[in-house]
């Protein structure tokens, strides 16, 4: 980039965006995020769920999207909830953190990973999960968020 008196301008660098399994000790900061991205306290009903696995990206030491999961059944990992704050969507982060999830899960021996959504609420978990190949196997009416919801599903 030049500057215009044809002086060359640094651009700071983007801070890396770093995505860690965290445990329960940080459920403080997935609690504050999910305020805030999704405007109500509830994260999940329970986390006593097995396998249950809790993601957080950040950029640089700002925490800015979450993502948690667990055993469903033997084969399948549900992705139960996850976001990206406002300010920092469009950036791949929200896909970085499926891709992350998606490992994570493949190594314990997961070949099903499976997520519900609200399409009318966040159409972009449905376009997500048709570009990154799931498929919709379930479609019905939440009355408790007066929505449709979509099941998605991928083998992975």
């Amino acid at each position: 980039m030049q500057s215009p008196d044809d002086t060359p301008t640094l651009v700071a660098p983007e801070r890396p965006l770093r995505i860690v399994e965290v445990g329960m000790g940080q459920l403080d900061v997935i609690k504050r995020l999910n305020r805030v991205i999704f405007g109500e306290e509830r994260v999940i009903n329970t986390f006593e769920r097995a396998d249950l696995m809790m993601l957080l990206a950040s950029l640089g030491d700002e925490p800015v999207g979450f993502k948690i999961g667990y055993k469903e059944s033997r084969e399948t990992f549900y992705s139960a909830k996850g976001g990206v704050l406002a300010a920092y969507r469009r950036r791949g982060i929200s896909r970085q953190l499926l891709y992350a999830m998606t490992e994570r899960i493949r190594r314990k021996g997961y070949r099903i990973l499976a997520y519900d959504t609200f399409p009318n609420m966040h159409p972009g978990m449905t376009v997500m999960g048709l570009e990154e190949g799931f498929r919709v196997t379930r479609a019905d009416y939440n009355p408790t968020y007066k929505d449709f919801r979509l099941r998605f599903e991928k083998k992975i």
